[in-house]
């Protein structure tokens, strides 16, 4: 075996093993990781979105209300 193939294959190894750690050996890698917490993320923001959807109808009402009982 000639030294640049030693060079080629103890690099292969090394790339072997940060794929393994990138990707995961049959559990979740770091790319399932940071995909989990994108997840979550996701979830969080529309849970947000909600709840501020949910205030603003409730602040339109009490508006309404305000108004209504203004004019009387």
């Amino acid at each position: 075996m000639t030294d640049f193939e030693a060079q080629v294959l103890a690099d292969l190894s090394v790339l072997k093993n940060q794929m393994t750690t990138l990707v995961g050996d049959g559990n979740s890698g770091r790319i399932g990781s940071i995909e989990q917490r994108v997840t979550q993320h996701e979830e969080r923001f529309q849970s947000a979105r909600g709840f501020a959807i949910a205030i603003g109808g409730l602040v339109t009402l009490i508006q309404f209300v305000v108004d209504f009982l203004r004019r009387k």
